[in-house]
């Protein structure tokens, strides 16, 4: 169709799309291994041309990533961590000793350095230092610390940290964790990774050492497990407790360390109140102002009571105190031992911490502790006991001054 010219001719989009648009026969695009040559053995390994495009060789079959990396799948029955490795490794490396020493009840820990830590401040470094916790426990009561180190990625401590208190049961119950912080001073700490070893992997009296990657923060079950923090009494895992105790059983709070022994020259009973370790926290403050109460039941004449001086702000308090309680050794047969902690308040009534009994009605160690003082006078036996949130009877009818 001719037009004038200087006239703009308009085509329809129907014809436009007809003309010349078809590419012709598609062809199938070849591979990037169609342009190199196969060396190989056989006759059909070298010799052809490289610029030849063989159309019917076949892909190269690629092993999974995991098998060229040696590593086990799922199906091979391993169990799969859930952190991917590079970014575990990002965050640094711990390296620390362990050792449980069963004669002196005492976990030995020692934090030597770090390697490779992540970057947490502006100026591409950081100031780090370890924290430890013991789980399940109040968490101000055990936690250790280590000096910060100033701007640096590799810091060196060479610090010992120890537990007092440790036995057998918690060994075998318990887990040491261990975090690395980066210290702040304008604002909040922040964390930058954490390690948790269970105590059963340690064999008495034998040092074992440790290094291992940094893993991120492991969360809660549940927002439940953080409700036993809310009562300001500790900040214990509750579900975790629960897991390991079982139903039924007193809440732990704290340890103290006692001496027991019987004079035959002064013909009475000797009490020591050596130590106690990871108190419950009864302050606003995350601690409290600890002394301990003993008695000697029954008591008729209300003679037996002793006290303490108390300790400000700890929850790991050392007394170093002795009570003597004149009486032949046939009537401490009969006799209980009762000894309460308390928390001092001003102004107020004080706060039960915890207590344990010692006589022929107790259990466990408690009894076992009191038996042997009788049967070895003039013997002076220290034992760690557990304190329990259960108040005694006679110490409850009581004031708590």
């Amino acid at each position: 169709m001719r037009g004038r010219r200087g006239d703009r001719m308009t085509i329809n989009i129907q014809e436009h799309m007809a003309i010349n648009v078809c590419p012709g026969p598609i062809r199938p695009i070849r591979q990037i291994s169609d342009y190199f040559p196969r060396r190989g053995p056989g006759p059909e390994g070298g010799g052809r041309d490289f610029r030849e495009a063989p159309a019917r060789l076949a892909p190269l079959a690629l092993a999974p990533p995991a098998a060229l990396l040696g590593a086990t799948t799922p199906e091979d029955g391993a169990e799969v961590d859930s952190y991917d490795s590079d970014d575990t490794t990002a965050l640094g490396m711990l390296e620390f000793d362990l050792l449980y020493d069963q004669a002196s009840c005492t976990l030995h820990c020692s934090i030597l350095r770090a390697k490779g830590l992540k970057p947490m401040d502006f100026n591409g470094l950081a100031d780090p230092y370890v924290k430890l916790h013991l789980l399940p426990g109040a968490c101000k009561a055990n936690k250790l610390k280590t000096k910060t180190q100033r701007n640096t990625l590799n810091p060196v401590w060479n610090e010992d940290l120890t537990y007092s208190g440790i036995t057998d049961d918690d060994i075998t119950h318990k887990v040491l964790r261990i975090s690395v912080c980066d210290e702040d001073k304008l604002s909040h700490n922040e964390f930058i990774g954490e390690i948790r070893v269970p105590l059963r992997r340690l064999k008495p009296s034998q040092k074992k050492h440790f290094n291992i990657c940094l893993e991120r923060q492991v969360p809660l079950a549940s927002p439940s497990s953080m409700s036993a923090a809310l009562r300001g009494i500790s900040c214990y895992l509750k579900e975790l407790e629960q897991a390991e105790q079982g139903p039924g059983l007193l809440e732990e709070r704290g340890r103290i360390l006692l001496s027991l022994s019987y004079s035959s020259r002064r013909r009475g009973l000797l009490v020591g109140i050596v130590r106690c370790a990871h108190l419950a926290a009864m302050d606003v403050n995350g601690y409290s102002d600890p002394y301990v109460k003993t008695y000697l039941r029954p008591d008729v004449d209300k003679k037996s009571k002793h006290k303490t001086c108390v300790k400000k702000k700890t929850l790991n308090p050392e007394f170093n105190e002795d009570f003597f309680y004149e009486m032949e050794l046939s009537a401490l047969a009969t006799k209980t031992l009762e000894v309460t902690v308390w928390d001092y308040d001003i102004g107020k009534s004080n706060d039960f911490i915890g207590g344990v009994s010692l006589g022929p009605g107790a259990r466990g160690e408690a009894r076992k502790h009191w038996s042997d003082c009788l049967q070895q006078p003039d013997a002076a036996l220290e034992r760690w006991h557990t304190l329990t949130s259960e108040l005694p009877p006679a110490a409850s009818a009581l004031p708590s001054a």
